[in-house]
């Protein structure tokens, strides 16, 4: 999960702060302070991770790319420059744009905004954005939600009672609600010093970037591993019983290991510490096969290879649903095992056969021949379809009505009876336009189809459902849909 790590370098971090009548500080430099006790832990812990670091004021700027470097990172918080005014809503676009074009937009990430808790002045400003969400065009939308998964910590050089004292705490809440929830403001507790900074980030690290250590066993092998990043708690919905079940990673039995090079270390070839990560690692690496790994009750995953670059390798875990049957082709996984305990050859004696996919009990609605638009390009497909018919027509009649019910059909499911009145108006449309010579039937084809097109539609969408009303346009039911969905990774829907 890769990192941003977002600065302010705008002027009001440059206010000083006195220490006990000792030297004068800035809150920029007590930013700094902490930001580098942050990369030391995850250079030491979180290595194979992927960290960026950006600068703003009233512009933004891209100070280090993703890297595992952390010593660049470092290098580049003590060049850093004074600039002018805050403007969060500019940096947060630029966020968006760094890691789209990095990650692009399924790739999870974390956004550590480090600031003084000051919204900025006038246009620009964090108040003036949230101020004027309700009246943007789709061309100036606010820049959160991000497209990507975000965890966002807000980091605040000043105290809770300093931000409660004007409207900035709400603020911040705000943008925290706005992201998604999923992450925390941090504040100073205590007067601004270089202990009470510390204390703030030493809480980001033990709630974001302490380190995973597990054990790793086969048979009577086993190894202690370090997982990164951290997994997290999964809430189980069981539709049976309304409270929802949460499966709690720390008590998981197996994971995936750290960094491993294609070479074993000195200690490794001269046989004082065999590491069993080490031999499942090029095992799966060199005959191209995943291993099954058991995380809890009834939680499964998967152990497997992947090259970082021509050099370096990592062995990688990837983790499946909680349940019995995460993969339906597979079947249950407590039912594999080894072909020498089974009856007869599963494979056949040629190995002519395979037990794979698994077939189901029951037929899936979704199995079956249904209409689905993904892009409009598909949608558009079929209603050219139908217009090609149309200007056949007496000739493709069977092959018109064929087309045109099945759209109808799909319409009335989706509730979409804009398209029943457009396409409505497409067939009168194509009729005003039939040449001199052509068939008398087909005219009184084409308004037939129109006429009942429009009564479906003006019918059915004066349709009083049992639960309420069915409202909005197609677009917002679509909108409304996609927005409940995007969360998962991977879902099918099955319309009646």
């Amino acid at each position: 999960m890769p990192t941003v790590v977002l600065m302010d370098v705008s002027l009001s971090m440059t206010r000083p702060v006195c220490l006990d009548g000792s030297e004068e500080f800035q809150r920029k430099n007590l930013a700094v302070h902490g930001l580098n006790m942050l990369f030391e832990h995850m250079a030491s812990n979180y290595r194979l991770e992927f960290t960026a670091l950006m600068a703003f004021s009233s512009l933004w700027e891209l100070l280090v790319p993703f890297t595992r470097d952390y010593n660049a990172l470092q290098e580049a918080l003590s060049r850093l420059e004074d600039y002018d005014k805050t403007c969060v809503e500019s940096a947060l676009n630029g966020v968006n744009n760094v890691v789209q074009q990095e990650w692009g937009s399924a790739c999870p990430c974390q956004l550590v905004l480090v600031t003084d808790g000051s919204l900025g002045i006038g246009k620009g400003s964090l108040r003036h954005s949230l101020q004027t969400l309700k009246q943007r065009g789709e061309d100036k939308k606010f820049p959160l939600p991000f497209p990507f998964p975000t965890k966002l910590f807000i980091m605040c050089v000043a105290n809770a009672e300093e931000l409660q004292a004007t409207d900035a705490m709400d603020n911040l809440e705000e943008l925290l609600r706005l992201s998604g929830g999923d992450g925390q403001i941090f504040t100073v507790d205590g007067p601004l010093c270089m202990k009470s900074v510390q204390g703030m980030f030493g809480r980001l690290i033990d709630f974001a970037y302490s380190p995973f250590h597990a054990v790793l066993h086969c048979g009577n092998l086993s190894s202690d591993v370090q997982v990164f990043p951290r997994p997290e708690p999964v809430v189980v919905d069981d539709e049976v019983e309304p409270m929802p079940q949460t499966v709690n990673v720390d008590e998981v039995g197996a994971g995936a290991t750290d960094e491993l090079e294609e070479e074993p270390s000195a200690s490794q070839m001269a046989g004082k510490s065999p590491n069993f990560c080490v031999l499942l690692h090029g095992s799966l690496k060199v005959e191209g096969m995943v291993a099954l790994v058991q995380l809890g009750p009834e939680w499964f995953g998967m152990l497997y290879a992947q090259a970082d670059s021509k050099k370096k390798s990592n062995l990688m875990m990837s983790l499946f649903e909680p349940g019995p049957e995460p993969l339906p082709w597979l079947g249950k996984i407590s039912h594999l095992g080894p072909i020498s305990e089974a009856a007869e050859n599963p494979y056949g004696e040629d190995d002519s056969k395979s037990p794979f996919p698994v077939t189901p009990q029951a037929k899936r609605s979704y199995a079956q021949n249904v209409t689905v638009w993904i892009k409009a390009s598909g949608l558009q497909t079929d209603v050219q379809k139908i217009l090609r018919n149309a200007r056949k027509l007496p000739d493709k009649t069977q092959t018109f009505y064929k087309e045109l019910n099945r759209l109808r059909k799909a319409a009335l499911a989706f509730g979409f009876w804009e398209l029943l009145k457009g396409v409505a108006e497409l067939l009168e449309r194509e009729c005003t336009l039939l040449p001199d010579s052509a068939h008398p039937d087909a005219a009184f084809q084409l308004t037939h189809a129109a006429q009942q097109l429009k009564l479906a539609s003006t019918a059915t969408s004066q349709l009083e459902l049992k639960h309420g009303r069915l409202s909005g346009t197609a677009s917002e039911v679509f909108h409304v849909l996609f927005e409940e969905l995007k969360g998962t990774r991977h879902f099918f829907v099955k319309m009646r």
